[in-house]
């Protein structure tokens, strides 16, 4: 059971009477330290409520493809897609294994099994005319035929009075079946960094205006990707978070996600709050404008003023939610009163190391060349590397900080 700890489970449930049987699973998944997020069908919620699910999971529910408020996002489900390291539905009815098979698309559950990137586990649990129907087999048959994994009903009484197959698998069978759809799909890494999952934010974001103008600053990037790149040829298992940059995705990161804002960069990370490590490199935006207009501003002669407002601090916020244990490293550019200003930070966001590069030194700052950094320890470390250029500050960086915890 520890092979769950620390994995993301999405968990679809659709509207059969083993519904009810998805608070036991939960609740096991999360014994074995995994995190859960459940996804309901409409009709699901006729069987087991949002309210179970949710306090079982400590996790919110998802029950549309459409936020609620306006503060939800319309693409949850390919966050969520993102997020998983293994999808389960179950109970899967005939209903949901039909429209899994022939891709509709008209709930959060389908949405997210579209957008995936990770296995998926389909628990069936219908009546047994239904389970042993040339149409429910052939729907079966055609998900095996991708790739997805399709447990058999189990044997027994159904609530229909008949006895067959039919019935939802155990929950602990259920997860069992997990464990091993795991084990199956998990790379083999090697490497002083093997089974450390690792999270890399690189780039700049981008703060609207207008529709086609913006505020952002010169990160190219260059410096977070070598960082992933250096995590995942070491062993770990990346998630690389980035901004708008023209860098291809680094050999060995198992998952990137693309953002634009500082807001959206903020979601991307809680994604992955729970990773080993976190390395917050992206440079972001500090202020936003405080009402974006939705049509192009036109030149008219006159100055304009432009009232900025102060974005999320995505490194502080992480630094309130770190677990015991876990290793949280941040960047520092500045300009002047570098190590005093980096010190700061190091200490009020609750950091394990700081890097410090100032603007200005030779072959320091933005570019895809070279950088020049110091490393603050939380332990009063001081570590000055001399200009290289930024793979070999990469290699660096994580020999000083994360090999040597």
């Amino acid at each position: 059971m520890t092979a769950l700890r620390g994995k993301h489970i999405v968990l679809g449930v659709s509207g059969g009477i083993a519904a009810y049987k998805a608070a036991e699973l939960v609740r096991l998944y999360k014994k074995a330290g995994a995190r859960v997020r459940v996804l309901m069908t409409e009709h699901a919620l006729r069987f087991v409520t949002p309210l179970t699910l949710g306090t079982l999971s400590e996790e919110e529910v998802h029950t549309g493809i459409f936020p609620t408020n306006e503060e939800g996002s319309w693409t949850r489900h390919v966050g969520l897609g993102l997020w998983a390291d293994v999808m389960v539905v179950a109970p899967a009815t005939a209903q949901t294994i039909a429209k899994l098979a022939d891709g509709t698309c008209d709930s959060m559950l389908t949405a997210v099994a579209l957008s995936r990137r990770c296995p998926l586990l389909v628990c069936p649990a219908m009546d047994h005319d239904m389970y042993e129907h040339p149409a429910t087999q052939a729907n079966m048959e055609t998900l095996r035929s991708r790739g997805d994994i399709v447990m058999d009903a189990a044997h027994g009484e159904l609530a229909s009075g008949l006895v067959g197959k039919g019935r939802l698998p155990e929950p602990p069978a259920i997860v069992d079946a997990t464990l091993r759809v795991l084990e199956d799909s998990a790379p083999r890494r090697h490497g002083p960094l093997a089974g450390k999952t690792v999270t890399v934010t690189a780039g700049p974001t981008r703060e609207p205006i207008d529709p086609v103008r913006y505020i952002s600053n010169r990160s190219s990037g260059t410096m977070g990707f070598a960082l992933a790149e250096t995590a995942a040829r070491l062993g770990a298992e990346v998630t690389l978070i980035s901004g708008p940059v023209t860098l291809s995705t680094p050999d060995g990161v198992e998952r990137r996600i693309d953002v634009e804002t500082t807001a959206e960069m903020h979601e991307a990370v809680l994604t992955r709050s729970a990773d080993d490590i976190i390395v917050m490199v992206a440079a972001v935006a500090d202020f936003a404008p405080a009402a974006a207009s939705t049509r192009k501003i036109k030149k008219d002669g006159q100055g304009r003023a432009l009232e900025l407002v102060p974005t999320v601090d995505i490194l502080a916020d992480l630094g309130a939610r770190r677990r015991e244990g876990q290793q949280l490293i941040g960047f520092a550019l500045e300009t002047n009163d570098g190590l005093e200003n980096a010190r700061g930070k190091l200490t009020r966001k609750n950091l394990d190391w700081i890097v410090l590069n100032v603007l200005g030194e030779d072959g320091a700052g933005f570019g895809p060349g070279t950088n020049k950094v110091t490393l603050l320890g939380a332990d009063g470390s001081t570590i000055s590397l001399p200009v290289l250029p930024k793979a070999d500050v990469a290699a660096a960086i994580v020999h000083h900080t994360l090999l040597q915890s």
